[in-house]
């Protein structure tokens, strides 16, 4: 869908913040850029829609070189939401969903029906919202319009630069929720930039960790967990701090398993064994039958130890 090929990016003062990246995003896929200030996420992801211009290499969008691209349409299909939600004060929230569908010549009759059905789809109810204006609405509800609105005009690519970092942790949490809910709808290719390993943890199908200007590690959540590339990365997902999980049992997730009711293939792990355990098992297999006092009781996947392990490391601090 996106390909980086030998990616440099340097600026007039000589600084190279992007440095021959090569990598690939997958149709459909949540892609996240994590690293530490200075990295070259965000750069990295501005090229894609060339708000910032590669200095070398070539980026191509579904194998067309976006340079290729007339820069209107190519920005058209590419949804793009900021850390600050830049609606437009005196339009009201259905005049703010309908710029770019305006630019694309939509129907009245079509813009009305898609700005309705982007406003259900992330629980606004478009009887109440559409006529408000951006100032009656709180931080999250913000959001909310400044994520559908860059879905408005169905763009193939939507971009999202630390899209919750402003938010209260709270509204953060259930925005964090509500994005994975619309992602299984809409199924876009998100490339996301977060500098919170746990929100990349959380979201992310692959994680792009960076330094320098380079890709340290890309990969899954459960493989970055599992196994980190270097002692960069280790220090970076806080491997120390999650040491704690070495000596969990497998009863400790058994609140996140899935209840098919019905019983995988493979032989049953019991809740007594160790966390560590079904790990190893995992990096073979895609899901384990759990089993208590001999009863089957769900089934456990790699995306399971994950999603308890950024649950335990928010209680955790």
């Amino acid at each position: 869908m996106i390909r980086f090929e030998h990616v440099s990016k340097t600026f007039d003062d000589k600084t190279k913040v992007v440095d021959s990246l090569e990598l690939e995003i997958r149709k459909g896929e949540f892609f996240v850029l994590i690293g530490p200030s200075g990295c070259g996420k965000t750069t990295t992801m501005k090229m894609i829609n060339r708000l910032i211009e590669t200095t070398e290499g070539s980026i191509f969008i579904d194998g067309k070189n976006i340079r290729d691209y007339n820069i209107h349409e190519l920005r058209w299909d590419i949804g793009y939401v900021l850390q600050q939600i830049a609606l437009f004060p005196h339009m009201t929230i259905a005049e703010n969903i309908a710029v770019v569908p305006e630019m694309r010549k939509w129907s009245k009759a079509k813009i009305q029906k898609r700005v309705d059905e982007l406003l259900e789809m992330v629980g606004l109810d478009p009887d109440t919202y559409r006529g408000r204006m951006p100032d009656e609405l709180s931080g999250g509800q913000k959001q909310r319009v400044g994520v559908v609105r860059a879905l408005a005009a169905n763009p193939k690519i939507v971009l999202m630069d630390e899209p919750f970092s402003a938010l209260d942790p709270l509204s953060r949490e259930q925005l964090q929720r509500d994005l994975v809910d619309l992602q299984k709808k809409i199924q876009k290719t998100i490339v996301f930039v977060t500098h919170d390993m746990q929100e990349a943890l959380a979201l992310g199908d692959r994680i792009c960790i960076m330094k320098d200007g380079k890709a340290v590690q890309i990969d899954t959540p459960e493989v970055i967990l599992q196994n980190p590339a270097n002692t960069f990365v280790e220090e970076f997902i806080g491997k120390p701090r999650l040491s704690w999980y070495d000596h969990r049992k497998v009863e400790d997730i058994v609140s996140i398993l899935a209840q098919e009711g019905k019983q995988g293939e493979g032989n049953p792990l019991s809740t007594e064994a160790p966390l560590q355990d079904a790990l190893l098992r995992l990096e073979r297999e895609k899901e384990i039958p759990i089993e208590q006092n001999g009863t089957y009781i769900g089934t456990l996947t790699s995306q399971h130890i994950v999603q308890y392990i950024v649950e335990q490391m928010k209680v955790r601090g």
